[in-house]
């Protein structure tokens, strides 16, 4: 069976795919992001954790371009990195987010984004990061970051969307 549509690729799945790594493809038509920590993507480029969080921009560009996918880093900061060797690293998100779960709302987001404008992965992805960590400084300044979880953040998207959208975001159409 072939791929017909854009896919995001997290958690045991990219653990799954690790000892296949140097066969994933991506392609301009049918975009792949990969979200992974640095602990999937250590098993992803077999190099070990402490060098991919040290060289956090180049190990996601290096994956990025020579895989064509897009890749997401999660952490701190989380880095998005394109086929084409571009790079964004996200200014939300805090401490408090490194925890179980969070990833997999990220995940969500990104897939949900990526079903409204598949036509661009790239921006889908930088948004929906951008909007995760946005969230999870909602919910931060709230409770604060040592008691987060995963529902804190999904709890605080709909603030966090009035915060970028303004007062658009509150009208009932």
């Amino acid at each position: 069976m072939k791929r017909e549509r854009p896919m995001v690729i997290d958690a045991d799945a990219l653990n799954c795919l690790a000892p296949w790594a140097e066969d994933l493809r991506g392609s301009a038509e049918l975009p792949m992001i990969l979200t992974p920590h640095p602990g999937e993507m250590s098993r992803l480029v077999s190099r070990p954790i402490a060098e991919i969080v040290k060289n956090r921009v180049d190990v996601a560009r290096s994956f990025a371009t020579d895989h064509n996918v897009i890749v997401v880093l999660k952490g701190s900061p989380t880095v998005i990195a394109s086929p084409d060797a571009q790079v964004y690293v996200n200014a939300t998100g805090n401490a408090g987010m490194a925890t179980g779960g969070t990833g997999d709302v990220l995940t969500g987001i990104i897939a949900s984004f990526v079903a409204q404008k598949p036509d661009d992965s790239l921006g889908a992805a930088i948004a929906a990061v951008y909007l995760h960590g946005l969230a999870g400084d909602i919910a931060a300044s709230k409770i604060g970051t040592r008691a987060m979880i995963a529902s804190d953040v999904s709890n605080h998207l709909g603030e966090a969307f009035i915060a970028l959208g303004g007062e658009a975001e509150r009208l009932v159409r």
